[in-house]
């Protein structure tokens, strides 16, 4: 079973804001509730090919994995990838303009379960669809109550 999960918030803030917070990777322990920390494998700024391992707590377990960043379009997309360990993943974040200059974001994760991890497919889907939704919810209250 294929795990893919698309989340989407409108965040009342411009494009060019919203995208580059979220595509700093030192930014992620703030908006997303499961990264503990973020180590630069290569060195930043970001840009494509670059390397970064973030440590994360989901469904009880500690996991660490990094994600090489394979495509950056500034202000409409960024595609991230990691191999290793038992669910490679890749995860895409893609923003539009929306009405009185607010964005669009979505925040899709897919990946191919293995092992153990496949039977655990439908649970994982669940608990990635709860985690994004707390992930951009906390990304649109951060943006939004930074002034001007």
């Amino acid at each position: 079973m294929n795990v893919d999960v698309l989340t989407q918030t409108v965040i009342a803030c411009p494009v060019r804001v919203v995208s580059a917070y979220a595509t700093d990777p030192s930014n992620a322990p703030h908006w997303y509730v499961n990264i503990q920390s973020v180590e630069w494998k290569s060195p930043p700024p970001l840009t494509l090919g670059s390397q970064v391992e973030f440590v994360a707590t989901f469904l009880g377990r500690t996991l660490r994995y990094t994600y090489e960043f394979t495509e950056l379009v500034p202000g409409e997309r960024v595609v991230m990838h990691t191999k290793q360990g038992p669910f490679p993943m890749e995860t895409t974040y893609t923003w539009e303009r929306a009405p009185s200059d607010a964005t669009s974001m979505t925040l899709r994760n897919r990946g191919q379960p293995t092992g153990f991890s496949k039977l655990m497919a439908p649970l994982m889907k669940a608990a990635m669809r709860r985690a994004n939704r707390k992930d951009l919810a906390k990304l649109k209250t951060i943006l939004e109550s930074q002034p001007g």
